[in-house]
């Protein structure tokens, strides 16, 4: 099993199942491609028209908005037909083979049970959008909010068919563990709707019932990351709140539209792209020539083109798109193993927190007043730090690396890679300074990268397969929609920690400690690494971050210092399996079994802790050149 996929025996090829499969698979790529075009077209076009002729196009970003929460739909339900969902399948992996097809098909209907339950609640809250119009385009608001309902829809066609082709397709024993599955399923169900009374009188009990309880259940059962969170989150909202159900659609909404992620999908796509133009093969002989003879060469460039790419697209998991399709390949070739890759790209996402322009110090900034610029200043060192102790870690991991065999590059080849390379090696640079010169926006800005990648490719490198542009695209909306799927239900699941009094209390307790700022300091970054496994940054600081600054600055805590803690602690919780949202999305962009980063990971997070450690209680890092 690879990339943590479903997989299930299934009906013959010919079979009416897989010719329905097939049909409205087809269906629903081409539109899916078709979105991940449009989308790169209008901001394209909305960059031009701003910097160039200096007339604003008023409705870019907001036709952009509108077609990326169906790319997101879309993506998620041909990530669903691929069984390109991210899980952790450690224990279902090493189960005997029939309990093993057991658990996937318990997967699979624990996934259409998810998607039984919300399909209501998402038509209501479409329904209720029709009310709202369009600034600029003036259009009812529900020709955008009917994306989750349609792609609700469209994945509970898939899972049926993949049922229907299971139970088709070895006859008696593909059938049984189906008919199984649906009774455990229906019975778990049942019985948590029949204790809802119970549930009612429990209070923050019921937290960890659900968030730890259900939640933790779905990932070790091997259910998707994204429809685990969503069934706790349903679950603990529907029986043991009087929330309105349609308000678990609204946050998913919230958490999959924001703009800044349109980047991810971008991102995605413009790693393929410099794959595909010849770019990444050029920057790659470059660097191995330059590092090839340093003992886990590569991993020193993997840190450090994380640290020069992070902050541009505001989205870690964008970041992380355009750095591992150039790098992982060529490491792979030399005998790195996929799990470890996926650690180190996971640790790096973590460590590159506070590089700016991160759009974590804007929002840190605007919701807790502290200077912005400030932030920027302050967030460069303490990410270096973190980056000095994972290449620590590297160095350790590949001192007895064997190089017997490899030879120190001439100065003279080495110069002649760079220049070919040079136009690669620029990429990096010309995104960043188009997004400190004003001229794109943090998600417009991949669009430049695009451009300039298909020019390079034709021009330069002449190198580019019009062939392979159409399954890019498609990847691209799969790989976007399995990402982005999780990140909506883990803000769903954010919402219901808020409205359940969570975040109050956490700040009433975290005040009153004994100990002063040194305690302060280590209950925030335990605090906000658990945080950070269930929460994206920017809610998070929402939450959080008014009511803990204002204790930080009566402790004596400068505010640039505590933010930066406060960074790097969600950072760590963020990529830390087995909940951390991040962990699962570099996975996602490296292809690999969540299961195969778990071992390595861990000395590269524990590398991160001590570097945080040293970040907060040494404030000089974070506010030494303010």
């Amino acid at each position: 099993m690879s990339g943590g996929h479903l997989t299930l025996p299934m009906a013959s090829d010919d079979s009416l199942a897989a010719r329905l499969d097939r049909g409205l698979g087809w269906a629903v790529e081409v539109p899916a491609a078709l979105l991940v075009l449009a989308d790169i077209v209008v901001l394209f076009a909305g960059v031009v028209s701003r910097y160039v002729l200096h007339s604003p196009l008023l409705w870019s970003d907001e036709l952009a908005s509108i077609l990326f929460l169906w790319l997101a739909m879309l993506g998620a339900v041909v990530a669903l037909r691929r069984g390109e969902h991210m899980r952790m399948t450690a224990l279902v992996s090493k189960a005997a083979p029939e309990t093993r097809a057991l658990l996937e098909a318990v997967a699979t209907v624990a996934c259409g049970a998810f998607l039984a339950m919300v399909a209501w609640p998402a038509w209501e809250y479409a329904a209720d959008e029709r009310a709202i119009t369009t600034p600029a385009l003036e259009l009812s608001n529900l020709w955008r909010a009917a994306a989750l309902p349609v792609g609700l829809g469209l994945m509970a066609a898939f899972t049926l068919l993949r049922l229907w082709r299971q139970a088709a397709g070895a006859g008696l024993a593909g059938a049984k563990p189906v008919l199984q599955a649906l009774a455990l399923i229906a019975a778990v169900v049942a019985a948590f709707w029949l204790a809802a009374p119970l549930f009612a009188g429990l209070g923050r009990i019921n937290l960890l019932i659900f968030f730890v309880g259900v939640a933790g259940s779905c990932v070790f059962a091997g259910i998707p990351i994204g429809f685990g969170f969503g069934l706790a989150t349903f679950g603990y909202l529907a029986l043991s709140t009087s929330t309105p159900l349609p308000v678990i659609v609204g946050r998913m909404d919230e958490g999959m539209s924001h703009l800044i992620l349109l980047a991810v999908p971008l991102f995605v796509f413009l790693g393929l792209l410099i794959e595909m133009t010849g770019m990444a093969r050029a920057m790659i002989a470059f660097l191995a020539a330059l590092l090839g003879h340093v003992k886990g060469g590569l991993s020193y460039v993997l840190v450090g083109a994380m640290y020069l790419v992070s902050g541009i697209s505001g989205s870690k998991a964008a970041d992380m798109a355009a750095i591992a399709p150039a790098l992982f390949p060529e490491m792979k070739a030399r005998g790195a193993k996929p799990g470890d890759l996926v650690a180190l790209l996971a640790a790096t996402g973590a460590q590159t927190e506070t590089v700016p322009p991160s759009l974590v110090l804007i929002t840190i900034g605007s919701v807790t007043g502290i200077s912005i610029a400030a932030l920027f200043t302050g967030g460069l060192l303490p990410a270096l730090v973190l980056g000095a102790m994972l290449c620590a870690v590297v160095w350790w991991r590949y001192r007895g690396e064997d190089l017997s065999q490899v030879r120190r590059v001439p100065k003279t080849q080495v110069a002649k890679l760079f220049l070919i390379a040079f136009p690669a090696l620029a990429l990096p640079f010309v995104i960043r300074a188009a997004v400190v010169q004003g001229v794109a926006t943090a998600t417009e800005v991949s669009t430049l990268g695009i451009a300039y990648s298909v020019l390079a490719g034709l021009l330069i490198y002449r190198q580019f397969d019009w062939r392979r542009l159409g399954p890019m695209l498609v990847d691209t909306a799969s790989l976007s929609g399995a990402i982005l799927l999780i990140i909506g239900t883990a803000t769903a699941m954010a919402w219901g920690l808020t409205q359940s009094g969570f975040s109050r209390l956490l700040a009433q307790t975290m005040g009153s400690l004994p100990g002063g700022a040194p305690m302060f300091l280590a209950v925030s970054i335990l605090a906000f690494t658990v945080l950070g496994s269930v929460l994206e940054g920017i809610p998070a600081i929402v939450l959080f971050g008014p009511l803990l600054f204002p204790i930080a600055r009566a402790l004596g805590i400068h505010d640039v210092h505590y933010a930066m803690v406060v960074i790097l602690s969600m950072g760590l919780g963020l990529f830390a399996p087995p909940l951390g949202v991040g962990y699962y999305a570099a996975c996602a962009i490296g292809r690999v079994n969540p299961d195969e980063g778990i071992r390595p990971i861990v000395g590269y997070m524990a590398a991160l802790l001590i570097g945080t450690v040293i970040v907060a209680f040494v404030p000089w890092i974070s506010i030494g050149f303010l």
